[in-house]
């Protein structure tokens, strides 16, 4: 969820449009309505809100490789999250890859007031593959 986030975000400031402040704080006063729901007291919650607040950051400068202009995944970051994907030449870092890649590009052609929009279709689309 993060990774898709931060891609959104790095798009728009590509675009040189400012990212609602009401899609960040929606998606991390649904993460903190979860984690109560799950039976999680205050200080636990902010104790995991402030991690995953670190987390997105992390994501959000590190996740992107450029090269040429063009949107490259920092696969030191894919493998610091998922060190699975990192044996042997996994089949599944590559497909991962891809998909981040074509989620890029379809966020990209799309006008940021309509990306949210369009990246739920993306997931419907293809992201069950």
């Amino acid at each position: 969820m993060f990774i898709h986030f931060s891609i959104m975000m790095i798009i728009f400031k590509k675009k040189g449009k400012k990212f609602s402040q009401e899609s960040y704080d929606a998606l991390f006063n649904n993460i903190e309505y979860n984690l109560r729901e799950m039976g999680y007291g205050d200080v636990a919650v902010n104790k995991k809100m402030k991690d995953l607040n670190k987390l997105l950051y992390d994501i959000l400068l590190k996740i992107e490789k450029t090269k040429d202009n063009k949107f490259k995944i920092n696969e030191k970051l894919i493998f610091k999250y998922f060190g699975e994907l990192k044996l042997n030449d996994n089949v599944n870092y590559f497909k991962l890859e891809e998909y981040l890649i074509n989620f890029y590009d379809f966020c990209f052609d799309i006008s940021p007031d309509s990306m949210i929009r369009g990246a739920l279709e993306f997931g419907e689309n293809y992201g069950s593959t």
